[in-house]
This record gives C-alpha cells, sequence and structure tokens, in this order.
C-alpha cells in the first residue's frame, strides 16, 4: 500500500481510503489504516516513541475515500465537537441503481442497528432505539441504468447513505449488504467520500479538500471532470 496524503499539517493528516480495507484494528486482522499510518508516520519521520493519531470518523470498511485523523489531542477533542455540531461538511459520490424521481431533495428516515448482524433498518420513530438520519441528495449525471449522486451528510449513522438510498428505492451499485438484490457478488460498492469542508481546529481558517474517485468501473460511466 502506498500513502495518500492529500493534506497535512502539524495537527491534521488527511489521507485517502483504500476501498475494503478496515479504518481501525477488528477482528479480521488485517491491516487497517489507522495503523498503516502511524507506522508510516514513525518511519518517515524518524520518531523514537509511539505515533500519536487520532480518529476523528469512521468509513464503512468497504468504502473509499477521504478520512480525517488528527495529529495532537488538541486537535482530534476540537474536531470531535466540530462533528457533534455537524461542523464537518462531509460530501460523498454515489452510484444508485436507477433514477431517482427527483433531481434533488432530503432525505429523513429513523434507523435502527441490529449490532449482532452489523445491519441498520428503516423504523418507525417511535421505535425505542431509533435515530434520526438525514441526507441532501443531487444527481449529477445519468446513464441508461444509474444515477451518480452526490450526497451530504446531515447525520453520522451507520450505514445511513446505504441504507436510505435503497429505501428510497435506490440501492448502490455494487452493494452486497442493502442492494443484494440488484448487484452481484464481487462488484465493489461505488461510494466514494470526495470532499471534507470545515474549519481548522488550531489555525481557523476554512479547509476544503477533494478527492475523486479513480477513472475505473461503474465510474466510467459518468463525467467526472465538472464536479
Amino acid at each position: 500500500m502506498q500513502a495518500k496524503i492529500y493534506y497535512e499539517d502539524n495537527h491534521l493528516l488527511i489521507v485517502e481510503k483504500p476501498a475494503n480495507m478496515p479504518v481501525q484494528a477488528d477482528n479480521s486482522q488485517d491491516l487497517d489504516l489507522l495503523t498503516f499510518y502511524k507506522q508510516f508516520i514513525k518511519e518517515r519521520d524518524e520518531k523514537p516513541g509511539n505515533v500519536y493519531l487520532g480518529l476523528v470518523h469512521r468509513l464503512d470498511r468497504p468504502v473509499a475515500g477521504l478520512i480525517i485523523f488528527a495529529k495532537t489531542s488538541k486537535a482530534a477533542s476540537r474536531l470531535s465537537d466540530a462533528l457533534r455540531r455537524r461542523a464537518i461538511d462531509r460530501s460523498y459520490l454515489a452510484v444508485v441503481h436507477g433514477h431517482p424521481r427527483k433531481d434533488s431533495g432530503q432525505l429523513t428516515d429513523y434507523l435502527w442497528k441490529d449490532k449482532r448482524k452489523n445491519q441498520s433498518y428503516v423504523v418507525s420513530p417511535q421505535h425505542k432505539q431509533a435515530k434520526k438520519a438525514q441526507l441532501n441528495y443531487q444527481v449529477l449525471d445519468q446513464s441508461q441504468d444509474f444515477s451518480l449522486v452526490r450526497i451530504q451528510l446531515q447525520t453520522g449513522r451507520s450505514h445511513q447513505i446505504r441504507v436510505q438510498m435503497q429505501h428510497l428505492g435506490h440501492p448502490l451499485y455494487g452493494d452486497q449488504k442493502y442492494g443484494a438484490a440488484v448487484n452481484q457478488v464481487g462488484q465493489q460498492i461505488a461510494l466514494w467520500a470526495y470532499q471534507v469542508q470545515f474549519i481548522h481546529p488550531v489555525k481557523k481558517e476554512p479547509l476544503s479538500i477533494q478527492a475523486l474517485p479513480p477513472a475505473s468501473g461503474i465510474w466510467t460511466e459518468f463525467d467526472l471532470s465538472n464536479i
């Protein structure tokens, strides 16, 4: 694996997470992103002790794109607070089956996660463990069978984009968990974390970082140059 760093200073590290790599160590014992970059920084900077790297947010294992790490505890605390206040704007690109009836809109659902199955469901707002989930979407381009959609999260629920788009009737291309009826085994999920925007936790300056998905697979059906 090669390091793909989009932004770095003394406080922050913003990198590209590869698809199918866990963000942090899990039961699979596969190399995870957090461990990789701790070791990368330790070797690159010839640091004698342990490297501090704080996890600010997560991406599902099959999902690729931008992820933010904090290089100091102060930055980690401030970024976590910004995330709670919804002051970190996270935008995604997704390829979904079919063509949504509306070219843009806001989806509001209530989700419940079955932790045993690691699967989330749309439930009634009266469900005891229901959590409100909200996102905005905009259709950017369409092919014969699919749509390219930009999604901005308003909340950060588990599997939120995948569940809400499936509930809308447009599951994500390649999503084996929430779109098994329309996807083939082995297809890579087309969900990419392409932009993060927030105020730098220390410098107090606006920061906007973008990374486009690779020009391969299902992404080649769409023009990504004008995004």
